[in-house]
């Protein structure tokens, strides 16, 4: 996008703002009611990156950017900062984080700078800050699955770590049977703290061996919902609703869908 490109945008948003002709929805807009709408955008980027879309990922990259543009607008507005401001900000950053690239330090490979030079340029940062804990720049806002990814690998920096993945399972296995217990005490308490710390189990076994659990979740939500459309198609074609059909009849067909998929595979 050319200078000029950004400048238009940038007028575009001040004029939505503007008290004097702006638009009404625009102008009763502050940074909690939009931060949903940037989150919403967010994701529709990911989903345009998975469906490899193109010319979505193009309008919805477009969107995303509205949303920095249209919260550095009101930030000028208030006079904390301005666009120009952000851009600067996350250049400098991006430079400090590269040392690799703009300065004399080596990395030989994506990991040496994710593993080594990320992390040294993240805890001269937080030293600077003087935050109070290792987790103190994790935000709470985060999907909770993302979140108990990044609060694993922190406290995995300073060796709060299960020494191998293995134990993982075995504390996973631990847990399933504190669940079970609190199923058979029911403890409705104990039973949604022992899903969380189930869950969290996973997560962390996940995140030892390579496998972002997100994206994992994300990916079998699509699976579960391929199949389950499945079900409706051969079900529309057998002339039969779901108040017609048996748990076991909705099986079989999830079965035949599941085969019809890895025949393609």
């Amino acid at each position: 996008m050319s200078n000029n490109a950004i400048s238009e945008l940038i007028a575009v948003m001040a004029k939505l703002r503007d008290p004097n002709g702006g638009c009404p929805w625009d102008l009763v807009q502050d940074f909690k009611s939009i931060a949903p709408y940037t989150i919403e955008e967010a994701y529709e980027v990911l989903d345009a990156i998975e469906q490899n879309d193109m010319p979505a990922l193009e309008d919805e990259l477009g969107d995303l950017l509205l949303q920095v543009v249209y919260h550095a607008q009101m930030a000028q507005e208030a006079g904390h900062f301005n666009f120009d401001d952000v851009a600067a900000h996350v250049t400098a950053k991006m430079i400090h984080r590269h040392p690799h690239v703009f300065g004399d330090a080596k990395a030989a490979s994506a990991a040496d700078v994710e593993g080594r030079i990320w992390e040294d340029q993240k805890a001269q940062e937080k030293r600077k800050k003087d935050q109070d804990s290792i987790l103190g720049d994790v935000p709470m806002a985060l999907p909770a699955g993302l979140r108990a990814q990044k609060l694993q690998k922190r406290a995995a920096r300073v060796g709060f770590e299960w020494p191998e993945a293995i134990q993982v399972l075995d504390k996973l296995e631990e847990e399933i049977q504190e669940l079970r217990q609190a199923i058979e005490n029911k403890d409705q308490a104990n039973i949604h703290e022992e899903i969380g710390d189930a869950l969290f189990c996973v997560i962390n076994y996940g995140r030892m061996i390579g496998v972002d659990c997100e994206t994992a979740l994300r990916d079998v939500n699509s699976k579960f919902e391929r199949r389950f459309r499945g079900i409706e198609r051969e079900l529309k074609a057998r002339g039969k609703t779901f108040e017609q059909t048996t748990l076991d009849e909705m099986e079989s067909i999830w079965v035949a869908e599941k085969l019809k998929e890895k025949k393609s595979a």
